[in-house]
């Protein structure tokens, strides 16, 4: 008994000692690893290189260069002084340069003065060059170029003490035509579609009374038109009336009392002196008329224009022609130029130019502001005409 306890003593010692052995044990794993394969067959393989490459590089660089501009009224850069071919284009030029040597002495600046083809023309280059543009131009041309792009009012004309001109009817002195419903169907002659007495007031005036002329024609000019109804181109024309000066300037011609010949109470025709005046029985100082119609600018080339046509009738007053600036021409400039204009009016030499009968027949400037022009745009809306008609898309 004591034998088999000690052999199951025996056993179980030595299944302890078993128990607290290393032992080898056989696991399944799965495991997820890289593993480097020598592969037995040639693949390509993508390889990553480094290369250092010489290039040339053309690089375009654009520049944009500003130039300095010149100073305006410099050599370089003249001031234009542009005028409507309104007379006769020689007149105009000659006398240009009169006016601007005379403003060129007053300010220290230059000037360059040119005549563009026609009223739309001068307004175009007004509205083209904005900065170094002055333009002596009549009323409607004003309103046109106001409306087309700004440019402003400087002063305007004065002639012969009146801010105010109007338009004349003129037919030859055989015509049958007694007043303006005579000329219903009529060939017309006009200096220019954008002159403000030669074609806007009158049209205005025809509108008015219900009166459809007949065709237009376009003599270039005030001076053409009279000689156009002169030489019997027409059966009537219009151009510019200024009242006429009365014997010992005892009065002023009264407008819509007066007759606007009232100098052939004298019984004597017109004539044209040396000095480019137009007198009847001798002028004003002597007791005398002096005449500033627009056929006075023709009369040395046709001595017998009074005689041979006669006013038929007049239009409503119109304000008188600018001086016109562009619409960025520096304020300071325009108003020192305005001055000199005041004075130059006022001297000997401006019997050579703009005050003479042959160019605008100016006597002074006054000052005046936009609202001044308002009467002409009341006619043209009337009328219906815009920018776009005279001057074009």
């Amino acid at each position: 008994m004591k034998k088999a306890w000690l052999v199951v003593a025996l056993l179980i010692l030595s299944a302890l000692i078993a128990a607290c052995q290393p032992q080898t044990v056989e696991v399944t794993r799965v495991v997820t690893q890289t593993e480097q394969v020598e592969v037995p067959v040639e693949v390509e393989v993508p390889v990553e290189v480094t290369r250092v490459v010489t290039e040339t590089v053309t690089e375009t660089v654009t520049e944009t260069v500003v130039e300095e501009m010149a100073a305006l009224g410099s050599e370089e850069r003249p001031i234009k002084v542009l005028f409507v071919p309104s007379v006769d284009v020689d007149a105009i030029i000659s006398g240009g340069d009169v006016l601007a040597q005379a403003l060129s002495d007053a300010t220290g600046l230059n000037y360059e003065v040119s005549v563009p083809t026609s009223y739309a023309a001068t307004i175009e280059e007004m509205c083209a060059s904005p900065d170094d543009t002055i333009g002596f131009i009549p009323a409607q041309g004003y309103v046109l170029a106001n409306n087309r792009c700004g440019v402003t009012v400087g002063a305007a004309a004065v002639r012969f003490g009146l801010s105010w001109y109007a338009a004349q009817l003129v037919v030859p002195m055989d015509s049958e035509a007694q007043s303006v419903a005579d000329l219903a169907g009529k060939t017309w002659c006009i200096p220019d579609f954008g002159s403000t007495s030669g074609y806007l007031y009158p049209s205005a005036l025809f509108t008015e009374m219900g009166i459809e002329p007949g065709e237009i024609v376009e003599a270039g000019g005030h001076s053409n038109s009279m000689l156009a109804v002169y030489n019997g181109d027409c059966d009537f024309a219009t151009a510019f009336f200024s009242p006429p000066l009365l014997p010992n300037y005892n009065r002023a011609w009264t407008y819509g009392v007066d007759d606007p010949e009232i100098w052939r109470e004298a019984g004597v025709s017109p004539v044209r002196n040396e000095a480019g005046r137009t007198f009847v029985n001798g002028g004003p100082d002597e007791g005398g008329y002096r005449v500033l119609d627009a056929r006075a600018s023709v009369a040395d080339t046709a001595p017998d224009i009074f005689d041979r046509t006669r006013i038929l009738a007049l239009t409503d007053q119109i304000p008188n022609d600018t001086v016109s600036f562009g619409p960025d021409f520096p304020l300071n400039t325009a108003n020192t130029i305005v001055d000199a204009l005041v004075e130059f009016t006022d001297s000997e030499a401006c019997d050579q130019s703009i005050c003479s009968e042959e160019f605008y027949n100016w006597s002074g400037l006054e000052a005046v502001t936009d609202g001044f022009y308002d009467p002409v745009r009341a006619a043209m809306d009337f009328l219906g005409i815009t920018a776009e008609d005279i001057l074009g898309g």
